[in-house]
């Protein structure tokens, strides 16, 4: 389930193709995707109060079991907000880009207490990840009003086709105000930010999101 945005869900399916081990074009993944990048904002959505989203995710989420997928994948953390209507829709497994990032700390920094949440200022307002991180034992840290009004400025920089070294840049000056605060971890949460910035060289660990996914789809499907 993709589209949201476009570049994002391709550089998820890339992601995917990099991680199998293949030697002929049949040992690669099977993906069926729905790239649909008319999904209402999901942005407005939240902050208006008016549900135009859940229908339409949905919808896709029953094309795409009809179509013969055996698990499903949404390629935007945000959108996770909207699911409920979508799981009573379908009757297949449906793997959680936000479970999956948090459950990553505890794979690759297990120690960490203090996790820097970077997202889009919905994703951040509804919480949905500082309840998934504070369930799994630990504490969120969010960035201060200006840094994330500066992160999603960048987030739909990123969505309008600037993936410059100075969106890079600036995005890594919103993880260094994480750190700041004390955070020992960061989660890329918003699948635009690792098209930016994914933790190469930063001098903390950094979940990015896709990456979590896309390993993630990748041991499952081979596994079935």
């Amino acid at each position: 389930m993709g589209g949201m945005g476009p570049s994002a869900t391709v550089d998820f399916m890339a992601k995917v193709i990099a991680l199998t081990e293949a030697g002929r074009d049949q040992d690669h993944v099977h993906m069926i995707v729905d790239n649909d990048p008319t999904i209402p904002n999901r942005q407005r959505a939240i902050s208006s109060g008016s549900d135009d989203v859940s229908a339409r995710l949905a919808t896709m989420a029953k094309r795409l079991e009809d179509a013969g997928a055996e698990f499903l994948v949404l390629v935007c953390n945000t959108a996770h907000v909207f699911l409920d209507e979508m799981r009573s829709t379908t009757g297949i497994r449906f793997v959680s880009i936000i479970d999956e990032s948090v459950s990553e700390i505890e794979r690759i920094c297990p120690q960490s207490q203090i996790i820097g949440v970077m997202a889009t200022t919905g994703c951040v307002e509804t919480g949905i990840y500082q309840d998934a991180i504070a369930a799994s034992g630990r504490t969120a840290v969010i960035p201060d009003v200006a840094n994330q009004l500066k992160c999603m400025e960048l987030i739909n920089a990123i969505k309008a086709g600037d993936e410059s070294d100075a969106v890079g840049q600036a995005m890594e000056e919103v993880a260094n105000a994480l750190k700041q605060l004390g955070a020992e971890v960061l989660i890329a949460g918003c699948t635009e930010i690792p098209l930016v910035f994914d933790g190469t060289d930063y001098p903390l660990p950094v979940v990015a999101s896709t990456d979590v996914l896309a390993r993630r789809t990748v041991e499952i499907a081979t596994d079935i």
